[in-house]
């Protein structure tokens, strides 16, 4: 969903749908998947650095409970995101970050790379969260976004936003249907249509203006690039067409340029 900043902070319902909404994508894709799995093929690994930490679990909030010396060996065993569950020649089981493992040797004396790990991580993701900057209409914009992937090619992505303009602050929510037909390529572009809704305030000290509460639909042509790790760099047009009356519609053209975050 897009955030923009207008002349006023975003509307407390807004706020709170759009965190549930996340919230419940996260929920998502953390039922759909278990937290570790095994690794791809076991191997022995041996340490380079002067040490490596083992925490009681996958994440730095786990403590440091065991370091494993220069030299010393470590076997693979499990893998939850970008933490490895490693066990040494003496019994020790622990997690490791994948930085930490990024100077370390397999039994050929080859130095191992995660390269293609971080790649199928970026072939096999399911969520997206991202905030980009803009300009809708002239005007400075500020969006966030979350996308959940049903398929290979496509995406069901929400999108709120904010504008902050001279003379008024206009509030935007829409729901997209995302394709990207090239989604296994670095530089993927893609498509989308959506509804949603548009609200526009006035400034108090604009004589005679009024509020605008109207139905929205925007239509999306952008690219994606494949930076590193688990980042994404996103530009994108879209037309947006908001329906002011019966008869009548108004419509607004924004880009925007942002960084999302997969998992």
């Amino acid at each position: 969903m897009s955030l923009l900043l207008a002349n006023r902070p975003l509307g407390c319902r807004e706020l709170a749908t759009f965190i549930t909404a996340c919230l419940a994508i996260v929920m998502l894709s953390l039922l759909g998947a278990p937290p570790a799995r095994a690794a791809d093929a076991p191997e022995r690994l041996r340490v380079a650095d002067p040490y490596l930490e083992l925490h009681t679990g996958p994440g730095r909030g786990f403590p440091v409970f065991f370091v494993v010396a220069r030299d010393e060996w470590v076997e693979v065993q499990l893998r939850s995101t970008d933490w490895y569950k490693l066990r040494t020649d003496g019994g020790k089981e622990g997690w490791a970050h994948r930085s930490q493992l990024a100077n370390t040797f397999t039994e050929a004396g080859v130095q191992k790379s995660f390269r293609d790990v971080a790649l199928d991580d970026y072939l096999a993701r399911r969520v997206q969260m991202g905030a980009a900057w803009g300009e809708f209409k002239s005007e400075p914009m500020l969006k966030m976004w979350a996308s959940y992937r049903m398929s290979e090619t496509l995406h069901l992505e929400g999108t709120i936003g904010q504008v902050q303009g001279r003379f008024s602050g206009t509030d935007i929510w829409h729901i997209n249907l995302l394709a990207e037909p090239l989604s296994d390529v670095r530089l993927s572009p893609f498509f989308s249509v959506g509804f949603g809704k548009f609200k526009n305030l006035p400034n108090t000290t604009l004589v005679g203006a009024l509020p605008t509460d109207a139905k929205l639909a925007n239509g999306s042509l952008g690219l994606r690039y494949y930076v590193t790790e688990r980042f994404i760099a996103r530009a994108d047009y879209t037309i947006y067409t908001a329906f002011v009356g019966d008869t009548r519609s108004a419509e607004y053209r924004a880009w925007t340029i942002g960084l999302a975050f997969f998992f």
